[in-house]
């Protein structure tokens, strides 16, 4: 069974946060938090649905989350 390296995945976003800051070039940054999980979350959601085969129950096991928030998530991110 293969296991995600969470320090890769921490990594991977360090990376790309640092870049992202560095564009702005001294510009504040805002929203940060909010710009990060939205461009993760939508991704890791379809990947979950797709491994499940579309099964919104199983989906949401496999997230560790309700199945009611999955289809809230879905919605949010327009995922059908």
């Amino acid at each position: 069974m293969s296991v995600v390296n969470e320090n890769e995945l921490s990594l991977c976003v360090r990376k790309v946060l640092d870049a992202y800051f560095k564009d702005l070039d001294g510009e504040p940054a805002v929203n940060v938090y909010e710009m990060v999980i939205r461009c993760v979350e939508k991704p890791v959601l379809e990947m979950a649905l797709d491994r499940a085969e579309f099964n919104q129950s199983r989906a949401a096991a496999m997230l560790g989350i309700n199945r009611n928030t999955l289809r809230k998530k879905m919605q949010q991110h327009g995922i059908k």
